[in-house]
């Protein structure tokens, strides 16, 4: 068994929630609502998209050193690395990867749960959920399986970063300010 990942075994209980919120201390315990749910879902959706990018950044940092972008300019083979990148799905960019890197053992598992929870995120989660947005119970329980899902993504984007030698703490993600960033539009 994964370490943080959801099992419907292990599924929410009533009991256990009072058990908890009786030795926390915890007087009220409110219910997650259908908004908390989607929100989450949101945040887990972008880790999936931040790993990719990440994983693109890695692929596009690799074309550059092996064709030389950095001593000669060649635009129309940049363009297409970057056209050829954007177009993978996060499997193929992690296929790309294992092509032209050795990716250590622990990052492996990580992109390969990573790559499960994000597939499931995206093209099964309401189906495997189905009716339990409709009482807070259900709801409780897919915001702990968005969580165990969100965490797995992350800590493959987390150990991608570090390949970029960029090394983005856990304490830095939760205290970073949030805002949008300036683009420059193309005319």
């Amino acid at each position: 068994m994964v370490r943080g990942t959801f099992s419907p075994a292990r599924a929410w209980r009533p009991t256990a929630a009072a058990r908890l919120a009786q030795t926390l201390g915890v007087t009220q315990i409110t219910m997650p609502s259908l908004e908390d749910v989607f929100a989450k879902f949101g945040e887990t959706a972008e880790a999936g998209q931040l790993l990719e990018v990440e994983l693109g950044n890695i692929l596009l940092s690799d074309a550059v050193k092996l064709h030389g972008f950095d001593k000669v300019q060649n635009k129309v083979l940049a363009r297409k690395m970057v056209e050829e990148i954007d177009r993978r799905t996060l499997g193929q960019l992690i296929q790309a990867l294992r092509k032209r890197r050795t990716v250590p053992a622990r990052f492996e598992m990580e992109l390969e749960v990573a790559l499960s929870d994000r597939n499931r995120l995206n093209h099964s989660f309401y189906m495997e959920h189905n009716l339990r947005k409709n009482s807070d119970q259900g709801r409780a329980l897919m915001l702990a399986d968005l969580g165990a899902i969100h965490e797995n993504i992350l800590n493959a984007y987390l150990t991608a970063s570090t390949f970029s030698d960029i090394n983005i703490s856990p304490e830095a993600l939760t205290s970073a300010q949030t805002g949008h960033l300036k683009l420059k539009v193309r005319k």
